[in-house]
């Protein structure tokens, strides 16, 4: 029997603030069963509260997703609480905003292991419960970066890349098997996430996401629209996602030097950084006792709350059948307009 929106169990990774957040709280409102997997416990707690408040289920398992054996005991622990594994979205990132020079091999290896080597982990884990089953989607949640390196995060754009292909060769195989499990990835633009309170830093001033910046509500319909339509392999989210692929695969080289020029201004307020806030690359910043940073970072005074370019990616068909029926239409009108001559 297939699932239903109110019946599923999903898996969230990086559920304690932003996007993963936003995306928990979005199954909350289904009614959803909700495993939430981060390191934060004062975020998981609080984000098991608005999923319940929402008359979902939360199962709390604090996760470091750079272990494989804890990323594989969460899964048991979902399947043991909730009976199945029908999505697993894996979201959990950390970074470091540096010159590539200034990252020491320790923090390069830390980036990696989370945000790469969490989303292989998750799919590992994921794909062990589901395969006897026949049938689960897994969500990648991607960057523009995956595609397209920036200044002042290589470690991150690594992984990014690293991830986008991993994707791909998982699909082929999965295609290969004429499996009924898929897997989707979602390449998200710039978003106003608590990430740039917290991230490990040594610009000069407090770091921001690249403008435009989207609410990470944006994000999560996005992902729960991914995981309900996971046959395609990839969704595009804003406008300048799809303008940063288009033009990296146009001109990537032009577009090297206007990073080269614009890149370290753009991820830059004009405040001074603080050299004593709070860095999450070893340990949580909500940690146990600590802040509940939510979904949202410090920029929802220009952030914006809805994307057309990710409403015409997820009904891309029926805009395609809207277009048809305009061309057919017309070409009906100036025949008729012919003839009438």
């Amino acid at each position: 029997m297939n699932t239903t929106p109110t019946d599923q169990v999903v898996v969230v990774t990086g559920a304690s603030a932003g996007i993963g957040r936003a995306v928990a709280r979005a199954y909350g409102q289904r009614h959803a069963k909700i495993a939430l997997l981060a390191r934060g416990e004062t975020g998981l707690a609080a984000a098991a509260r608005e999923i319940e408040a929402a008359g979902g289920q939360a199962l709390i398992v604090p996760t470091d997703v750079a272990d494989p054996e804890a990323v594989d005991a969460a899964a048991t622990a979902t399947v043991e609480r909730f009976g199945r594994i029908d999505v697993w979205i894996n979201v959990a990132f950390t970074s470091v905003f540096a010159p590539f020079t200034e990252i020491t091999p320790e923090e390069y290896k830390r980036v990696t292991e989370v945000d790469y080597l969490g989303y292989v982990y998750g799919t590992m884990s994921a794909l062990k419960r589901m395969t006897p089953r026949g049938r689960g989607t897994i969500v990648h949640v991607g960057s523009a970066l995956a595609y397209r390196g920036i200044p002042l995060q290589s470690a991150y754009c690594g992984a990014k890349h690293a991830i986008q292909g991993f994707h791909e060769a998982v699909r082929c195989e999965l295609l290969h098997q004429h499996s009924n499990i898929h897997v989707t990835m979602v390449q998200m633009p710039a978003v106003n996430t608590p990430q740039f309170s917290w991230v490990l830093s040594r610009l000069p001033r407090h770091a921001q996401p690249v403008p435009p910046i989207y609410q990470p509500e944006v994000a999560a319909r996005a992902v729960l629209h991914a995981a309900d339509h996971p046959r395609r392999r990839e969704y595009w989210v804003g406008a300048s996602t799809a303008a940063t692929l288009a033009a990296n695969a146009l001109v990537p080289g032009l577009l090297d030097h206007y990073l080269g020029r614009t890149g370290y201004r753009s991820q830059q307020t004009d405040r001074p950084r603080d050299p004593d806030g709070p860095a999450n690359l070893w340990q949580p910043a909500d940690g146990p006792g600590g802040r509940d940073f939510g979904a949202h970072g410090e920029f929802d005074g220009c952030a914006r709350t809805s994307s057309a370019q990710s409403w015409l990616s997820r009904h891309h068909g029926i805009v395609a059948g809207s277009l048809a029926t305009l061309a057919a239409t017309s070409a009906a009108l100036v025949a008729r307009t012919r003839t009438a001559g």
